[in-house]
C-alpha cells in the first residue's frame, strides 16, 4: 500500500499564537506532518510582545500563570527559577514569593519548547523559515526571500500590526520630536533626562514607556493624556480564594455591567478584590461574548472597552511601582484630555490639549510619544499576504474592527460570508468571533483548538500523549 503524502501546514507569525499552534500540532498530530512556521524574526516565540530586549518591560502576570496548555500550569516558572536570570534580576521577585520576569524570557522560554517538540516527535517535521510572507496563490505562499512554500492548509498567526499614527498628527509623521512607534529598538535612547515628555494614550503601552524612561533616568516633566485618562490598574499580590461568578443570562452589556458590579459588591462583603471578580469573568468571556448579539458588542466597544481594557489587562507590580513614584513626586501628571491643536516650534512641538472639565492647556515638548496601540481596524491591509488575500476576497474585515472575520472554527470568510476549509486565524486577529482572546492563557487554548480543527479538515486523527515532561 503506497504510504500517505505527508501533510503540510503553514503558519504565517512566529509570535506566542504561532508558535503555540506548531507546538500542539506536533503534539496531536498521529500522522505526518510538515509544519512551517514563516517569520521573519530570527527567534520564534517572540512577537511584537516577548521579543523585546528592554529590561524594564516584564509579563503582566505572574510566571506561574504563563504556560502553552492549561495542562502545564506552572511550566514557565519552574523553567525561570533555572535559569541564571531568576538570581540576577532581583527586580524580578515580590514579597509574596511570585516572580514577573522580562518579557524576553518568555520568549527565549517558547524558542525553546518550539526546538524540544521539534526533537520529541520523529514523524513530525518542524521548521522555521526567516522571511516574510508576501502573497497566496492557490496553495503556494509566496516569500520576501524569493521562495515558494506548498501548503495544504495555511494559518494566520498576525495578531498586532503596527501603530497607526492618530489623524492629527500624520501631517508631523517626520518631525524629529515625534516618536511613533516607541518599540523601535534605541527609539528612547536619545531622549535627554532633564527633556519634556508628553505620551498620548495611557494604559498598557504607556505604562511600558514610563518604565523605560525610567531606566534611562529620565526625570523631566511627563503628561500621559488620553480621553478618559484611565490607567491600567495593578494585579493583586498573594494569594486569594477563587471567586464564582452567580448565573446570570443578561442578554445586554449594560445588564452584564450592572451585574458585575453588583459581584464586586458582593465580593467586598466578603473581603476579596474585585480582581478575582474579574479574574472570572474573564474565564467566562468567550462565553458571555457570544451570547450578546451584534449591536451589543458594537455598543461594549463604544462605551466599556476602555473601562474593561484597564481593568482586564493589569500591569505588573515593578512597573506600577515607577509609575507611582513618578506620580508622588509630581513628575508625572495623567489627564483626561484630548489633542486640540498641535504645532512645531524648531525642534519641539506645541500641544493645546481640551481637558474634560474644559479647561485649556498648553505644553512646549521635546517629545511627543505615541502609544494609541496596533492599528488593528486596519489590519487586513496592513501587510502584503493580507492585501493579497483581501485583494483575492478571501478574507475580509470584522465588523467591529478588531481584526479578521472567522467563523466557529476558526476559517476565515470570504467577502460573500462563505469560509474556507483550508485558511485558518489563529490568534487575537480572531477576537471579534470569540471575544476573550488577548490574555495569554485564552490565545493558548485557542491554538490547541485551532490544531484540532486543522487536524480534522487534513483527516488526521489526533494522538492520545501527554506533552513532553521538559515541557
Amino acid at each position: 500500500m503506497q504510504e500517505k503524502a505527508m501533510a503540510r501546514v503553514i503558519i504565517v507569525g512566529g509570535g506566542f499564537s504561532g508558535t503555540a499552534l506548531a507546538i500542539h500540532l506536533a503534539r496531536t498530530s498521529s500522522s505526518r506532518l510538515l509544519i512551517t512556521v514563516v517569520e521573519p524574526r530570527a527567534n520564534l516565540g517572540g512577537g511584537v510582545a516577548y521579543s523585546t530586549q528592554e529590561p524594564a518591560h516584564r509579563i503582566n502576570v505572574p510566571a506561574s500563570r504563563m504556560q502553552l496548555s492549561g495542562e502545564e500550569q506552572g511550566a514557565f516558572d519552574r523553567w525561570y527559577r533555572q535559569q541564571p536570570e531568576c538570581s540576577l534580576d532581583s527586580v524580578a521577585h515580590c514579597e509574596d514569593g511570585a516572580v514577573y520576569p522580562q518579557r524576553s524570557l518568555f520568549g527565549r522560554y517558547l524558542a525553546e519548547q518550539f526546538a524540544t517538540a521539534a526533537k520529541a516527535y520523529p514523524h513530525i517535521t518542524l521548521r522555521h523559515v526567516q522571511a516574510s510572507a508576501v502573497a497566496w496563490e492557490g496553495e503556494q505562499l509566496l516569500l520576501s526571500n524569493g521562495e515558494t512554500l506548498q501548503g495544504d492548509v495555511l494559518a494566520l498567526a498576525i495578531s498586532h500590526p503596527p501603530p497607526s499614527l492618530p489623524r492629527a498628527l500624520q501631517p508631523f509623521s517626520a518631525h524629529p520630536a515625534l516618536i511613533a512607534n516607541p518599540w523601535q529598538h534605541g527609539v528612547l535612547d536619545a531622549i535627554d533626562p532633564q527633556s519634556s515628555v508628553a505620551i498620548i494614550g495611557t494604559s498598557l503601552s504607556m505604562a511600558d514607556v514610563v518604565a523605560s524612561l525610567g531606566t534611562r533616568q529620565h526625570r523631566g516633566p511627563l503628561i500621559a493624556f488620553s480621553r478618559r485618562g484611565q490607567l491600567s490598574r495593578d494585579n493583586l499580590s498573594g494569594e486569594w480564594p477563587e471567586w464564582m461568578l452567580a448565573p446570570q443570562q443578561a442578554s445586554s452589556a449594560r445588564l452584564w455591567l450592572r451585574h458585575i458590579r453588583a459581584e464586586v459588591a458582593r465580593a467586598a462583603e466578603q473581603d476579596l478584590p474585585w480582581q478575582r471578580v474579574l479574574d472570572q469573568v474573564r474565564v467566562q468571556g468567550q462565553d458571555i461574548w457570544q451570547s450578546l448579539p451584534l449591536r451589543e458588542q458594537q455598543s461594549f466597544v463604544r462605551h466599556l472597552r476602555s473601562w474593561w481594557d484597564v481593568h482586564r489587562y493589569r500591569i505588573a507590580p515593578q512597573v506600577s511601582a515607577v509609575i507611582s513614584a513618578r506620580r508622588q513626586q509630581g513628575s508625572l501628571k495623567v489627564l483626561a484630555a484630548r489633542l486640540s491643536d498641535i504645532s512645531d516650534v524648531g525642534n519641539q512641538l506645541q500641544i493645546t490639549l481640551r481637558t474634560r472639565e474644559g479647561a485649556s492647556q498648553t505644553h512646549r515638548l521635546d517629545h511627543l510619544i505615541v502609544t494609541t496601540g496596533p492599528g488593528h481596524e486596519a489590519l487586513t491591509a496592513s501587510q502584503p499576504l493580507l492585501q493579497s488575500l483581501s485583494q483575492q476576497g478571501l478574507i475580509r474585515a470584522d465588523l467591529l474592527g478588531f481584526g479578521i472575520d472567522v467563523d466557529s472554527q476558526s476559517h476565515t470568510l470570504n467577502v460573500t460570508g462563505q469560509p474556507n476549509a483550508r485558511l485558518f486565524v489563529v490568534g487575537p486577529a480572531a477576537r471579534a468571533r470569540f471575544g476573550e482572546l488577548m490574555g495569554l492563557p485564552q490565545v493558548a487554548d485557542h491554538a490547541a483548538a485551532v490544531a484540532k480543527h486543522i487536524l480534522q479538515e487534513l483527516q488526521i486523527a489526533p494522538a492520545e500523549r501527554c506533552p513532553p515532561s521538559a515541557l
